[in-house]
């Protein structure tokens, strides 16, 4: 009889993936940006995806869409779906691996995010690895030459509200089931994604809907993925997984599109991701840590 894979290796073939799906979800919205404008491809990705995703009602019913904290599961779909109008934005309008190596840029946003709205400390060597990474971001976006594009800008902002959306999944799978969260999160996308597509839209092209409805499913099958994966194991230990995706994108880019990686975007690629793993591995550190001290204090005496 068939035993079931160890948890961290269950999560790695998760994570690994989740960056395939992602990947090749770049390349099909590049394609599908020759016609459409990014806006109405996020449009159409939430609603194929939300399809994509009914199959997860099955086994639970409409009881799978419940939870009692729907408010937060609001608020952190509308930073997703800006994330999303965002990083489709620049997925059209940049080459793909500079767009792809901007985004890796989140856990450096999480880290400031931390201290502005948490209150946490952060001592010199995680603000050294802040600077280093953000140096990596200034070598690819390269300001004040012909180089920079306003895309870039666009590629960071969508950054940034990843690394929310990545602590905001964190949170949710402690207490609500994979199927949950993907379920609420792809439905909400529908809506909150319209808007946007309304101020440009235009019927998409007969040829374009094969690769609308692929998107979608490939968008859904990353978010179930990756949200099972950060929920069997620590985010540190997925990290140097989730950069293949860079690797995927610049051979498929290469291939469909005949994009080459420049030095500039493999120097602050590597700049970028060697000072994410280095905060993913301290983040880690920190709460084992922290984890270790509340075990050795003696519970309270109870009345």
């Amino acid at each position: 009889m068939a035993h079931a894979s160890p948890l961290p290796l269950r999560a790695a073939l998760l994570m690994i993936g989740s960056t395939c799906f992602f990947g090749v979800l770049a390349i099909v919205a590049r394609i599908a940006s020759k016609s459409l404008h990014p806006f109405e491809i996020a449009f159409f990705r939430s609603l194929f995806g939300a399809l994509a995703a009914a199959p997860l009602l099955y086994p639970r019913g409409l009881r799978a869409l419940y939870t009692d904290r729907l408010g937060f599961y609001i608020l952190r779909c509308a930073i997703g779906t800006l994330s999303m109008l965002a990083g489709f934005w620049a997925i059209a309008h940049l080459p793909l691996a500079q767009a792809i190596s901007l985004s890796y840029s989140s856990p450096l946003f999480v880290t400031i995010g931390a201290v502005l709205f948490l209150g946490e400390i952060v001592r010199l060597r995680r603000w050294s690895a802040v600077i280093a990474g953000f140096i990596g971001v200034l070598i690819i976006v390269r300001p004040g030459t012909d180089g920079f594009t306003a895309a870039s800008l666009v590629a960071l902002f969508s950054a940034a509200m990843t690394g929310i959306v990545t602590i905001s999944i964190k949170f949710l799978s402690r207490r609500d089931p994979v199927d949950t969260i993907v379920l609420l999160t792809t439905c909400l996308w529908v809506p909150l994604s319209l808007p946007a597509a309304l101020l440009v839209w235009q019927w998409p092209p007969a040829h374009l809907w094969p690769g609308l409805i692929i998107a979608g499913i490939l968008g859904t099958a990353g978010q179930y993925t990756w949200t099972h994966a950060l929920r069997l194991t620590d985010a540190s230990t997925l990290a140097p997984l989730s950069y293949l995706q860079l690797v995927i994108v610049a051979v498929l880019a290469w291939f469909a599109f005949g994009e080459h990686v420049d030095a500039y975007t493999a120097t602050g690629a590597a700049i970028i991701i060697g000072a994410s793993l280095y905060l993913a591995r301290r983040e880690a550190r920190l709460a084992k840590q922290h984890r270790t001290k509340l075990d050795s204090e003696p519970a309270e005496p109870v009345a």
